[in-house]
């Protein structure tokens, strides 16, 4: 009988193995991906299967957006492009990140730079002690310490002066934050989602897949997006990491309420609810009239949308591109473009930190350095302190700011959201604070031959990774 049973299992395993290796090669983006699946399947499935299952799928079949769903919405974004359309059109050609994004470029909107922990908490603090009428608050890192409870003890006055308060963070970012932080907010009145009740989480194996945006939304009418997390880190005080260097943009206008809807979209996502009556959509113009959009990404989205980002804003660089990430694992495609780009005699200077928050994504790096130096591009490691910042700009005509790093995981795993200015004084200004971080980086000049032996022979086995950093 056990034997039977046994034999019955390996059939089922067997069969499964098999099922996975045909959804690979249909849907792997490329043959390599999909040999090395099948390989993998086929002769190991005690392995293969269960790996596939957390590693296999990179799209959210059933995620479900407010844009598409809603026939009120549809309509109302035409409406919106209609309303809000730029007096002349964008020097920088939009149309590939208006398709990405499913969202229109728009007018009259504003920004403002936040340099670090300190500046974006303190304009985060008083948007939400500013409140009328709601606030909206999504992390992908929430901690319990100082930092924390200050955002807590913020939401909570909030909630008591009867302003609506909406809470989310992500179940695997925010893991170690314990219930007595979330059931505090809901005694005063905080709507919360509880990470670990989210459905995204119940539909299958979700660890690999997360939401890694940081939205703050006050009133429909000022958002907050970009890099930082809420942790004592990010306010420079972990010695390990010394003086934390991250980017945050404050946005005012019409781009306000794309934030707010893709809130609207990841709210409905991991609860059902569809807030669209109760916001306020009416952000308004601001006198400083830039021109852009919000485009967010993920693995929801049909096409692969946030590798497309990166080689959309590379492709049509014709003088410079500056890009600052934490993390620099990129796929083929957009290696082949920052080639290009610098073979073309564009400046493409990419800014990572020297110093280390996770060792294998920071090694597997020095595996592609090589080989774009070769073909003209800089690369920059920033030494003062470590450098979380996500942020680019191209030549005088486009600044993004937001929550995209320069991997795989930003490119096909995780929901991100970049805030992008069709603006030559937002490209100025972004342009100005790189040279900043530029004179607090040194240029690396070895090969990864001349590295220590660590490095040598880490990096080359690091991205072997790479599809899951």
């Amino acid at each position: 009988m056990v034997s039977t049973i046994l034999v019955l299992l390996l059939i089922a395993l067997e069969a499964t193995a098999i099922w996975f290796a045909w959804r690979a090669i249909s849907s792997a983006r490329t043959s390599q991906g999909a040999v090395g699946w099948v390989v993998f399947l086929i002769t190991a499935p005690y392995l293969g299967v269960p790996l596939y299952l957390f590693l296999g799928h990179h799209k959210f079949d059933r995620y479900l957006t407010a844009r598409r769903d809603s026939e009120e919405v549809i309509d109302g974004i035409k409406t919106f492009r209609e309303v809000n359309a730029p007096d002349v059109p964008t020097e920088f050609p939009s149309e590939a990140l208006e398709r990405i994004s499913e969202l229109p470029v728009v007018r009259g909107n504003n920004m403002r730079i936040l340099l670090n922990g300190q500046e974006t908490f303190d304009a985060i603090f008083a948007a939400i002690d500013a409140a009328q009428d709601y606030i909206l608050v999504q992390f992908y890192i929430v901690h319990d310490d100082d930092l924390g409870r200050k955002l807590q003890d913020h939401l909570i006055t909030a909630a008591k002066r009867a302003v609506a308060v909406r809470f989310m963070c992500d179940p695997v970012g925010s893991v170690k934050l314990p219930n007595s932080y979330l059931n505090d907010l809901r005694s005063a009145g905080v709507q919360v989602v509880e990470p670990a009740q989210m459905r995204g989480a119940k539909n299958r194996f979700q660890l690999n897949l997360r939401n890694h945006r940081k939205t703050v939304i006050v009133d429909g009418t000022v958002g907050f997006t970009g890099g930082l997390n809420v942790g004592d880190e990010y306010m420079g005080r972990d010695p390990k990491f010394g003086d934390w260097r991250d980017t945050h943009v404050e946005i005012r206008g019409p781009i306000a309420s794309q934030l707010q809807l893709v809130f609207v979209e990841d709210w409905h996502w991991a609860t059902e609810e569809i807030l669209i009556s109760e916001m306020n959509w009416e952000a308004g113009h601001m006198e400083e009239n830039m021109s852009g959009l919000i485009v967010p990404t993920g693995p929801g989205d049909e096409m692969e949308t946030g590798a497309l980002f990166f080689f959309t804003a590379i492709a049509n660089a014709k003088r410079r591109i500056w890009i600052a990430s934490p993390y620099f694992v990129p796929d083929t495609d957009v290696l082949t473009a920052l080639k290009h780009a610098a073979l073309q005699g564009v400046d493409v200077r990419i800014l990572v930190p020297d110093v280390i928050d996770h060792k294998i994504p920071w090694l597997a790096a020095f595996a592609f350095f090589d080989e774009i130096r070769e073909a003209g591009v800089q690369v920059l490691r920033y030494s003062s302190g470590f450098m979380h910042q996500k942020v680019l700009v191209v030549d005088d005509t486009l600044a993004a700011i937001g929550t995209t790093n320069m991997d795989n995981r930003s490119f096909r795993l995780n929901f991100e959201a970049m805030a992008v200015f069709f603006d030559t004084r937002a490209a100025g200004a972004t342009a100005a604070m790189l040279e900043k971080d530029f004179e607090r980086s040194f240029r690396l000049d070895k090969l990864l031959a001349e590295q220590p032996p660590h490095i040598r022979i880490g990096a080359p086995i690091a991205r072997l990774f790479a599809p899951i950093l």
